[in-house]
Order: C-alpha cells, then structure tokens, then sequence
C-alpha cells in the first residue's frame, strides 16, 4: 500500500479547482484509463486506478492519480478558536486544563497559572475541563458538578483569564447551552460516531473537536467529519488519543497524524489520555504519566497542530485521571521543549510542500 494524491475534475472545470482526495490504493501491474474527459491515455505500467462516485453528478470522475507519495504533513486549512489562536499555522497552540471541574475556584486558579506559563512560553493556549464525565468507570467515581454549575465554572475561566473555553458534551441536547460559555464544543472519543450528538455540536456554529475513536482507524474519521461539515460547519479539527490494543492499553501510531492531515485538517494530540490504561485500575482507569514527555516530543515531531494536556498542580489529589495528569510544574519546561521541536517540524513541513509543487 502506498499513498497517493488524486484528484477528480469534470469538463469545464479547471484543473486548480479540482477537489483534492487522499487515498490508498493498491498498485496492479494492469492497463488502466486514467485522465479527464477528452484527455484519456492509457497506461501499461503498474499505475493505480480509483473511480470515485460523486453525488450530484451522472456519472462517476474519472481520476489521476499521481504517482507522487503525500506529503508527510501538508499544509491544512486553518481553523479560528479565537482572536490570536488558530490552529492551522505554524504555531503550536495548547489545550490544557485539568480532567473535569472540581471546583470553580480551582479551575479559575489552574486557568491563570497555565495560561501565565503559555504567555512565557509564547504559545496560544485553549482551556479545556469537563463539567461532567459521563463514562467513569464506576458509579462511585468523582463525575463533576454537572451541566448548570460547570458551565458558571467555565464562564469564570472565561471571563476572569480571558482565555477561550473548550469543553466536551455527552448529549445532544447539552450543545446549545454549552455553546453559550465554550469556544469549542469537544466529541468524547467513544461517541465519536454519534451523528445527533455530531450535528448538534456543528449546527451551534462553535468550533467542533472530534476525538478520534480508540476504535477507528485513522482516515475513518473523514465520516465524522463529513458530519460536521454536512451540517453547515467548517470549523473542526480533530484529535488523537490512542488506539486500544489489547485489554486495558492504548496505543499511538505515529503515522496517523500526516494520514489525517492529509483529509485537509489539523489535528490535536491528547498525550495524556493516550496514556490511560483504561479500567487498568480498580475501579478506575489506571495511567503512565512518566511517559508524557517522550510520548508529546515524538507527536510534535510527526506535525501536529496543537497538544492536549490534563494538567493538574497534584497529580495524585486529582479527582480524574490522576495517574495519567502531568504536574504543573512539569508543564513549563516541557512546553519550551515541544516549541523547539515544532519550529523544526513546520519548517520540514513548508519544504515537503515546496518540493511538490
């Protein structure tokens, strides 16, 4: 399997106009019919053919495909959270806060110090805690204050740290009042195939992350995304949080960045839930908060646009995710190592596109 650039046109249609496909294809050794129509060739060497059906049209296109590999990160449409954070550019941008909301004083008092330490460091920086953590393991587990209280919680960070709010919603029918505090309304990654969960996030208009699965592969997400955008909303991106692999582990695969980049879309890393070892404890979802700053160092290197951090001044007094939260003040030094390192994957980036064209 290699990837390929295809690209699907229709007469009268300019070639520059043309929607770009990432796809993957099997190379046979077969003649193939690739072109548009009134420009057909034929080819005899090993060339890879696709015929994509578009609705709305009688026929199906007839497709190129370029023999060229996919650039390892492309260049993606950029994606406005707020004024001075977009994901989509060079910068690197932060969404850090801790699990779920355990107190409006605390998250007010977390949101100032890490927003200090991003201004520091030099990167935007998004909040994020849930106002209820619908999936816990067990119903003696800690689920936060629930939708009323969360949101006046939130609406505090936002109004006090000037920072942009982003939060996850479990239920349809939590995107509108949701929408009225966060700037980004959040999928949780085991409802990630939720469509009414889905369009009701995209139809509020916030900007819409979806977690991608444990269960999806990567290029599976273009369907969740296809909701979103069928539903009148281009503001989404999404985020990697693991594979499941075996019982009670989670996996990374590094390539799945430059796949999903490739469906024209910047995508986060949540380094610390990928950490999770999911009902690996008792009663809880155990976690390897030592590997955070390998784990964070090899995504930024593979072109991510942004990085998500469950960030907590005491790791172990957390009331979710305490063995997979990184400590505050580890928060710092790992940020500078991470800018250093993005500043040398963007640059790689703008040169594989430069080589490409």
């Amino acid at each position: 399997m290699r990837d390929y650039v295809a690209f699907t046109w229709f007469p009268g249609k300019p070639r520059e106009s043309s929607e770009l496909w990432a796809v993957r294809c099997l190379l046979m050794p077969t003649q193939v019919q690739v072109g548009g129509q009134g420009s057909r060739r034929n080819a005899t060497s090993p060339v890879p053919a696709l015929l994509i059906e578009d609705p709305g049209h009688d026929r199906p296109s007839i497709v190129e495909l370029s023999a060229v590999p996919l650039p390892v990160s492309p260049l993606v449409p950029e994606v406005r959270i707020a004024d001075g954070v977009i994901l989509g550019r060079p910068d690197l941008v932060l969404i850090a806060g801790p699990c779920v909301i355990e107190s409006a004083d605390h998250v007010v008092g977390i949101a100032r110090e890490i927003a200090a330490i991003a201004k520091r460091v030099g990167v935007p920086y998004i909040f994020k805690a849930s106002f209820d953590k619908a999936n816990r393991t067990s119903l003696k587990s800690y689920r936060g204050p629930g939708l009323k209280a969360g949101l006046a919680a939130l609406a505090r960070v936002r109004d006090e740290v000037k920072v942009p709010i982003l939060t996850d919603i479990h239920e349809h029918e939590q995107a509108a009042p949701a929408a009225e505090v966060a700037d980004v309304l959040q999928i949780p990654a085991f409802l990630s195939r939720q469509t009414d969960l889905i369009v009701a996030a995209a139809k509020t208009g916030r900007v819409v992350n979806l977690k991608k699965g444990q269960f999806l592969a990567p290029l599976d997400v273009r369907h969740a995304l296809a909701k979103v955008r069928e539903s009148g909303n281009d503001r989404v991106f999404v985020t990697e949080r693991g594979f499941s692999f075996g019982y009670n582990n989670l996996v990374v695969d590094m390539r799945a960045f430059p796949m999903m980049r490739n469906l024209g879309i910047p995508v986060v890393f949540d380094v610390t839930h990928s950490l999770q070892l999911p009902g690996g404890g008792d009663g809880v979802t155990a976690g390897l908060a030592e590997y955070i700053d390998p784990l964070a160092r090899a995504g930024v290197g593979a072109g991510v646009d942004g990085i998500f951090l469950e960030v907590h001044e005491e790791p172990a007094r957390a009331k979710s995710d305490a063995q997979n939260a990184l400590k505050l003040a580890n928060l710092e030094p790992l940020l500078r190592q991470l800018v250093r390192i993005n500043a040398i994957a963007k640059e790689s980036q703008k040169s594989e596109v430069r080589g490409q064209q």
